[in-house]
């Protein structure tokens, strides 16, 4: 019998492997294509995403990515392998390995890794604080499938979500607080969420209520009027309609409102990406300031701050047997 050993493997989104546009259009090909993320029958779906949005869209997101790249890489791998590696430290005797549903480094190189290891009890901490089946499902979907080619698989302890998980609400608060001392107090602390189609909720999916749980803690816990606090979801993509209220729609409105300045914090995101730094640090300060708004400042993503570390070290702790 083999002797038993447990193995950390974390899961985020994915990246381009470069700011370019081959590169984006081979990731935006095989996350585009994922049944998780974009439901509609393949027939269908496929003339479009190769016949329009692929060759008209790769270029123009590739300009984007250029704007946020850094000298190590693409911030959202960059940020992600420093939480694998500091969390590596934490455990000196479990093997930490870090995949990406799409692109590089693969949910399948990560599992190899671990296996060769002689891993026996694998622990799968997906990178979403609250779950959808656009992104928590979808980690369990390249999970199993690379299990299907093993002939011995491991034990599996998913961790589905921690949208109320004290240390992780803690752990925002700390940051808020922190850029409230900073930057002072704000009109309005808005708390952007990426978006998914309001018929994904309509149809089951738990969405929707673990961001309004996070909400509900975080607005429980800070010393913040609870009424100044906004709840907004991001980055729609497509006609039909998605989780609102939206962010964009919100940051042109709030100026009229006479809300001339605001603070923004993306909880859902564990790690700056394209996301948080171009469209809501960038894109949404505009759509603010432009419409009369007069200060607006992006708090950062938890990245691999101390708080970080030690909230997934805890939720990890937590389900190590």
């Amino acid at each position: 019998m083999l002797e038993k050993k447990t193995g950390i493997l974390l899961v985020n989104l994915g990246t381009p492997d470069a700011p370019t546009t081959s590169a984006v259009k081979r990731y935006l090909a095989e996350f585009l294509s994922d049944i998780r993320v974009i439901d509609l029958p393949r027939i269908i779906w496929k003339p479009i995403l190769h016949g329009a949005i692929l060759p008209l869209r790769s270029s123009k997101v590739a300009k984007l990515y250029q704007s946020i790249w850094q000298e190590e890489g693409s911030p959202l791998l960059v940020y992600s392998l420093r939480q694998k590696e500091k969390l590596a430290q934490c455990f000196p005797e479990i093997p930490v390995e870090l995949g990406m549903s799409y692109g590089s480094p693969s949910v399948k190189s990560a599992i190899d890794n671990l296996m060769s290891q002689n891993v026996t009890d694998l622990i799968v901490l997906p990178l979403y604080p609250q779950y959808s089946c656009t992104t928590t499902a979808a980690v369990y979907d390249a999970v199993t499938k690379v299990f299907q080619r093993m002939r011995t698989i491991p034990s599996l302890q998913f961790i589905r979500s921690y949208a109320t998980h004290p240390a992780y609400i803690q752990a925002l608060v700390s940051s808020i607080e922190s850029s409230f001392s900073e930057h002072g107090e704000p009109d309005r602390l808005v708390l952007s969420f990426h978006g998914i189609p309001q018929r994904y909720c309509d149809t089951g999916d738990i969405y929707q209520q673990e961001c309004e749980k996070t909400a509900q803690l975080l607005r429980e816990a800070l010393d913040f009027p609870s009424e100044k606090v906004l709840l907004t979801y991001q980055s729609r993509f497509g006609r039909e309609p998605w989780l609102t209220p939206y962010m964009d729609k919100t940051m042109q409105q709030l100026p009229a409102k006479g809300v001339k300045s605001v603070q923004v914090i993306c909880p859902g995101f564990s790690v700056d990406c394209l996301e948080t730094l171009e469209e809501i640090s960038e894109q949404n300060k505009e759509f603010f300031i432009n419409n009369g708004g007069t200060n607006y400042h992006y708090i950062p993503a938890l990245n691999d701050s101390q708080n970080s570390i030690d909230m997934l070290k805890l939720i990890i702790k937590g389900v190590i047997k």
